[in-house]
Parts: C-alpha cells; structure tokens; sequence
C-alpha cells in the first residue's frame, strides 16, 4: 500500500524531479563563484527567481491537491516543509544583496542545497499514510 501512496503523492514526479535539478544546478553554480571570490550577480538572483516559480508551482498542486481533498500523512510537518520551502528563495536572495561578497553566493549556493532535502522530506510527510 505504500507504493500506492506514493504514487499518487501530488508532490511526487516531474515537477519535484525539475525543483531538485535547478536547485543543485544553481547550488553548483553559486559555490563556484563563492570559490572563484566573486559576489553573486543579476543571473543569480533570476535563477534564484526561476527556482521560486517552480517551487511555488509545486506548491500550488500540493494545495489543490488538499483542496480536492487528499491528505498529508503528516499535515503539521508538511505544512511547515511547504511554507520553508516557498520562503527560502527570496530570503537568500535578500540576504545575498545584503552581503554583496563572496559569501553572498555562498549563501544562495548553501540554501540551494537546502532545498532538495526540503523537497525530500515534503514528498516523505505526504507518504506516511496508515494503514
């Protein structure tokens, strides 16, 4: 019965798999340019902001999957992994323009990081489901 539930997990397929990819990518990315001692720039910030609209996509199909009536298996520990997950973009993009350094890619490389494990664990709180 788990397989069944996890396949009908809405947080679950290719717009998680997309969320996890950009995510790493632009982790890649800001780290090599923490590492090379440069500030973040404009790109980083888009990709910061092409990252919240997929993240916020997701979020959108996990509401209207709890509008249409299905359930997280853990509802308190979801609610609190979507609204992080949805939160942390802009707030490493604030962050990073408050610290125009090198540690300002630092911060978007280290919070993309973050976020596949947040997405992880968003898909596993769904899935516990008794029974």
């Amino acid at each position: 019965m788990t397989s069944a539930a996890a396949a009908s997990s809405p947080v679950d397929g290719i717009l998680a798999t997309v969320t996890i990819v950009l995510s790493l990518v632009l982790a890649a990315w800001s780290l090599l340019t923490a590492a090379r001692d440069r500030p973040p720039d404009r790109t980083h910030l888009l990709g910061l902001a092409v990252l919240e609209v997929a993240l916020l996509a997701l979020a959108v199909v996990a509401l209207v999957a709890l509008g249409g009536g299905d359930r997280p298996g853990e509802p308190g520990a979801f609610a609190g992994y979507l609204v992080t997950l949805v939160f942390l973009p802009p707030l490493a993009g604030v962050l990073a323009r408050m610290e125009p350094t090198r540690w300002g890619a630092a911060i978007i490389g280290v919070v993309c990081l973050v976020l596949p494990v947040v997405v992880v664990r968003l898909q596993q709180t769904w899935e516990v489901v008794g029974g």
